[in-house]
């Protein structure tokens, strides 16, 4: 198996060293105190003041880092080439018109050699020095990893109509073309998004952020594909829209499958409508102190402890359903009377929905929700081992049938 080798110690250099080309620090780290002046309380302060302490790092004159300055495409391609060890198969040159003579031109054709830049996506020219966004390094160093192992870039295939948990997923949505990029990234925690739920796609990278997901990169580069459950969760959903095996003792019984559930009908009960299924996603909250799974933050407010449940044995599920009514007046009462167990659930009582941008299942019995033909929502149910098996029949005879593997 091929894999980029990452030289840690150039990673750490060059972040100080390329960033700052043109700015050109003139204080050897021996020559500066352990701290700069302007990261203290810095998310990324513990990473830089590792680094300086080890002496790859070179500051400013005035002892700042100025962890919040951007990054060019040209720095960040620079820093990529020289980083990686691995020799590409077939070295590029002349790739880019706008890069003959300038400073980086030999680096971005190794880059590009490497697998982390596709020319295709700058027809019009590299433009070196345009400050690089969140999503194009998101892209650039999946696309390497994908370029030097043949599991990464099947998660990059795997992960194309997955949920992402970020806000951006819900509104305004993320293009098929940039999703498995993001996915990847969050799956293997080489990027993580904001405290407002972003992801931040169309966002300059600061310095402190490329130092940061560099040496990250050096990580996850020297791990297979399969040891990250949040990359397993996102593959599953991309694939057979549940999580449920990456995350959870559930799972389907041989012949059904959650994936051959989509979209199929089912009637409710008391003839009020009807619904289709989207997603089941799967969180383990068993223990609230410790929730875990990649869609727990999207869904599961450990904060919040008036629907706090910690049961051993117990998981939160979160299914995207599209209610359809033909009831005049359509209450959630309906739905609640009307659908299967296994796919009843309620509406949330954190401000999560609020945050992410997605729809839950409304608190209020108002039927003006209802009045449109297909509803799209989120409800959510609980799951407890000791109820299982359990199983669903659609009306064309598909089945959904769960159980709980047997460790």
């Amino acid at each position: 198996m091929k894999k980029i080798i990452l030289n840690s110690l150039l990673i750490v250099s060059m972040v100080c060293t390329s960033l700052l080309v043109q700015s050109r620090p003139v204080l050897a780290a021996a020559e500066q105190s352990a701290t700069f002046t302007d990261i203290q309380g810095h998310w990324a302060k513990a990473a830089i003041d590792t680094a300086v302490k080890s002496g790859y790092f070179k500051g400013y004159a005035d002892g700042t880092f100025k962890p919040n300055g951007t990054v060019t495409r040209a720095e960040f391609a620079a820093l990529l080439s020289r980083a990686t060890k691995t020799q590409a198969e077939n070295a590029q040159t002349n790739v880019f018109a706008d890069l003959a003579g300038h400073w980086s031109e030999a680096e971005v054709n190794r880059a590009v050699s490497l697998g982390y830049v596709n020319p295709s996506d700058y027809p019009n020219g590299f433009k070196p020095s345009t400050p690089i966004t969140r999503a194009e390094i998101a892209k650039w160093m999946t696309s390497g990893l994908a370029a030097g192992d043949a599991d990464y870039k099947q998660a990059l295939q795997d992960t194309v109509t997955t949920v992402l948990p970020v806000k951006e997923y819900f509104k305004p949505g993320i293009p098929q073309s940039q999703a498995p990029y993001i996915a990847v990234s969050l799956g293997t925690k080489l990027m993580s998004g904001y405290p407002d739920g972003s992801f931040g796609l169309t966002k300059q990278a600061t310095r402190a952020e490329a130092s940061a997901i560099l040496l990250r990169l050096n990580e996850v580069s020297q791990q297979e594909a399969s040891s990250f459950v949040g990359l397993n969760e996102l593959r599953e959903v991309g694939t057979e829209r549940t999580n449920m095996e990456s995350i959870s003792p559930f799972r389907t019984r041989a012949g059904t499958s959650v994936n051959g559930i989509i979209g199929k009908k089912y009637t409710f009960r008391n003839k009020s409508g009807s619904m289709t299924v989207k997603n089941i996603l799967v969180v383990d909250s068993q223990d609230f102190t410790n929730i875990k799974g990649i869609y727990g933050p999207l869904f599961v407010d450990k904060n919040y402890k008036f629907q706090r449940i910690d049961v051993k044995g117990m998981y939160r599920v979160f299914a995207e359903i599209t209610i359809y009514p033909v009831k005049e007046k359509f209450y959630a009462s309906n739905y609640y009377e009307g659908a299967p167990s296994l796919l009843v659930g309620m509406y949330s009582e954190n401000k999560l929905p609020e945050k992410f941008g997605y729809t839950m299942i409304p608190r209020t019995p108002s039927y003006d929700f209802y009045l449109k033909s297909g509803v799209t929502l989120w409800v959510n149910l609980l799951w407890e081992i000791d109820e299982f098996p359990r199983w669903v029949d659609f009306d064309d005879g598909t089945k959904l049938d769960i159980e709980v593997r047997n460790n």
